[in-house]
């Protein structure tokens, strides 16, 4: 019998890494999803898998939030479709390695536009309908990258810090409306991040540990569905928060240019 529960959540970048995990978890609770990225093919396989396995709907949206107008354009969609959305996930997040002085400036717009406007617009505008209801949850995917300057990730490190002020910021405006908004923090963790920044030759990928995915998801959803303001994902990371926390910002950033360099037989 399918799925009668008409709660829907909605998660960016829902077809891999952090967001697919998530995705899944909200499946496993019966919660309906929508499920938005850029590949048509993979989103397509990933929403099929998932209604199968845990018997929920799932509808695939193809958008290039790269584009904020395209924010605009799938919360038309959600609309005209008549869906209630009950949870917001903004996953959908990229970054570029290299030094600020060689990186591609158009990449990094795209960048900022992807991590930061279409990330506000979505969140501005659930935020409404969910105000109205007096009930909602919003988690944005920041990061350990937001508590200290990024040599070598200038720009992700900003956008990620953008991000975190934002969250706690409007967490506070909200939080005696019955919606809760929730920053996650992970660090490093295995996902398709490090290809598309093209950032594999990093110390931070050649000497690190990387998290895994699914208990990097575990630790975000829990702190979701307890209506938690942030949560640091693995022990290392909340070390590393709490001393970013208690340094000075250009000791922090040297300590973060020595982590992220390229490794010695990349350099």
């Amino acid at each position: 019998m399918k799925n009668e529960n008409q709660q829907y959540a909605l998660v960016t970048g829902g077809s891999s890494g952090i967001g697919y995990e998530l995705a899944k978890l909200l499946a496993q609770d019966g919660y309906n999803l929508v499920l938005v990225a850029r590949d048509e093919l993979q989103l397509s396989d990933v929403a099929g898998d998932l209604a199968l396995q845990y018997d929920v709907q799932v509808l695939p949206i193809v958008k290039d939030l790269f584009n904020p107008e395209h924010a605009f354009e799938l919360y038309r969609e959600v609309k005209a479709r008549n869906l209630e959305i009950n949870i917001l996930i903004n996953d959908a997040g990229q970054g570029q390695y290299g030094e600020f002085v060689e990186t591609d400036i158009r990449r990094e717009l795209d960048i900022i536009n992807l991590n930061i406007s279409s990330l506000v617009v979505l969140t501005k505008l659930f935020l409404r309908d969910m105000m109205t209801r007096n009930y909602g949850k919003i988690m944005n995917l920041s990061s350990v990258a937001s508590k200290a300057p990024g040599p070598w990730q200038s720009v992700y490190h900003g956008t990620k810090a953008f991000v975190q002020s934002f969250t706690e910021a409007i967490r506070s405006e909200v939080k005696d409306s019955g919606v809760t908004i929730t920053a996650l923090l992970p660090g490093a963790t295995t996902t398709d991040f490090f290809n598309k920044a093209e950032m594999n030759e990093s110390k931070v990928v050649q000497e690190g540990k990387l998290a895994d995915a699914k208990e990097v998801a575990e630790d975000g959803y829990k702190a979701l569905m307890n209506g938690d303001d942030m949560v640091v994902s693995g022990a290392k990371n909340k070390i590393q928060v709490a001393m970013s926390n208690i340094t000075p910002d250009a000791k922090a950033a040297d300590k973060m240019k020595e982590i992220q360099e390229p490794a010695a037989d990349h350099k």
